[in-house]
């Protein structure tokens, strides 16, 4: 008995967790390691990547590993042809299965998009497998629909079978219901080590998390989302390394400002579609998302003509801001649409509270303060020019704000083209002007809400404390 009690353990395998047991790879990788007598960490340094990476390899984890980190394991495990080749058909047998299994969700998105459709597109396109952008920054005002945008662009490119990893930063609202898929784990690590500040001894590159990262992805494509990201960019050179090491993946930024570096696409965010003047048109994407509000308020409420020609006229003085309609439109549990819109004739910000959910409207008012506050010396003469009231021939009905066009820009400010063109630019990524295209003639108008902030800065003041 003794001798067959010493026995046993030499004829059978050790036990592994069950994720190790549906993993060739990782199996192999334990079994050489513990062959040769070296820890994860040992290997880690032989092959020149991450103990996480070296464990989530052998847990199965990583499933989609990288041709060149599976030949490092094979090399700092000293393996012969045999055994080399063992492992890379493990590899590729790992890569089939993980192509067809259900990718990476992103979070589930709470309200309907209204009026996106456009953009979303366009944004799809360029993220693609196919498409030509790596780096894309959505910029525009808070509450403009940055995050909304996102996940519609988020769940287009999954349907298409993108794995798509999200982040959000700290301080934003939650507008969608989390997926809490374990593959996130990896990205709020990954997420400090392009912004953590190097160390003693700290790995170079793209960081110990990015390379677990680039384990979880591997040579496939993928998406990462960075929702709500600070101004101040990420570490030039670990965004860099990591868009080397993971040729395949996009990175689609929302953020208030650009970050500026290089190769990133800056794709501006501004207001939905608000009808002409004099038109009540319902189907206009600003009119519709009121109106969704205004119901959401009062369930029982049917639009008639007049209503409609109010909600119209609120849509063009809020520019059709999304927050701000959603503000407007949750004052209608006290106010009827006729007072709703008497006050916001009187003084639109002091009305731009929510009644329903804190946060939202009084954050876009403090944005506008900050902003308008940290517009450099030409922009604020800019924007002063804006905001004169044009003469157009007075036309009865006529539109009061028809916006400036670029040669009358120049004309009132005495800048040159080139100067007055750089100097807009920054106007519209700071979301407080907006671009209107019409009979082939570029116009650019100040945000209502922007106007008014700028006419009475005393009141904005106050509202940003």
């Amino acid at each position: 008995m003794d001798t067959l009690a010493v026995r046993i353990p030499s004829v059978l395998p050790a036990r592994v967790p069950a994720a190790q047991e549906t993993s060739p790879l990782g199996s192999l990788i334990r079994s050489h390691r513990l062959r040769m007598g070296l820890t994860q960490r040992e290997l880690a340094d032989l092959s020149t990547i991450s103990v996480r990476a070296i464990r989530d390899l052998e847990q199965g984890k990583a499933r989609r590993p990288r041709s060149a980190t599976v030949q490092l394991v094979a090399d700092a495990l000293r393996l012969g042809p045999r055994a080399r080749a063992a492992l890379e058909e493990a590899a590729h047998q790992g890569r089939f299965v993980t192509d067809r299994q259900e990718p990476a969700a992103p979070p589930t998105a709470l309200h309907a998009m209204a009026g996106r459709e456009g953009e979303r597109d366009v944004l799809v396109a360029e993220l693609s497998g196919t498409g030509t952008e790596r780096l894309i920054t959505m910029v525009g005002l808070t509450g403009v629909g940055k995050t909304r945008l996102a996940l519609a662009v988020a769940e287009r490119l999954h349907g298409a079978g993108l794995p798509v990893l999200w982040h959000a930063f700290p301080g934003g609202r939650a507008e969608y219901l989390a997926c809490g898929d374990e593959t996130t784990t990896p990205v709020a690590e990954l997420v400090d080590d392009l912004y953590g500040t190097p160390g003693p001894g700290a790995r170079t590159g793209a960081g110990a998390a990015a390379a677990s990262l680039t384990e979880l992805v591997g040579d496939g494509n993928a998406l990462l989302v960075l929702d709500g990201a600070p101004a101040a960019p990420p570490r030039p050179d670990r965004l860099t390394a990591l868009l080397r090491a993971c040729p395949g993946l996009r990175l689609l930024v929302t953020s208030d400002a650009p970050w500026r570096v290089p190769g990133e696409r800056v794709f501006l965010l501004s207001p939905l579609e608000i009808p002409a003047h004099g038109s009540a048109d319902a189907a206009t994407p600003a009119v519709r998302l009121f109106l969704d509000h205004v119901r959401r308020a009062r369930p029982d409420f049917v639009a008639g003509p007049a209503d409609l020609e109010r909600a119209a006229w609120v849509c063009r003085l809020l520019d059709g801001h999304p927050g701000a309609l959603a503000a407007a439109a949750s004052w209608l549990v006290v106010y009827d649409l006729a007072t709703l819109c008497d006050g916001l004739g009187a003084d639109p910000a002091a009305l731009l509270h929510h009644l329903c959910e804190a946060g939202g409207a009084a954050d876009l008012r403090t944005a506008l303060h900050d902003r308008l506050t940290r517009l450099p010396a030409g922009a604020r003469t800019l924007l002063d020019a804006l905001c004169t009231p044009a003469a157009h021939g007075a036309t009865p009905g006529a539109d009061p704000d028809q916006g400036r066009e670029l040669t009358e820009l120049t004309a009132l400010t005495g800048l040159s083209l080139p100067d007055c063109g750089r100097l807009l630019h920054e106007l519209l990524i700071n979301g407080v002007v907006r671009a209107e295209y019409r009979d082939g003639v570029s116009r650019f108008r100040v945000l209502g809400l922007a106007r008014a902030a700028w006419a009475h800065p005393a009141a904005a003041t106050a509202a940003a404390r």
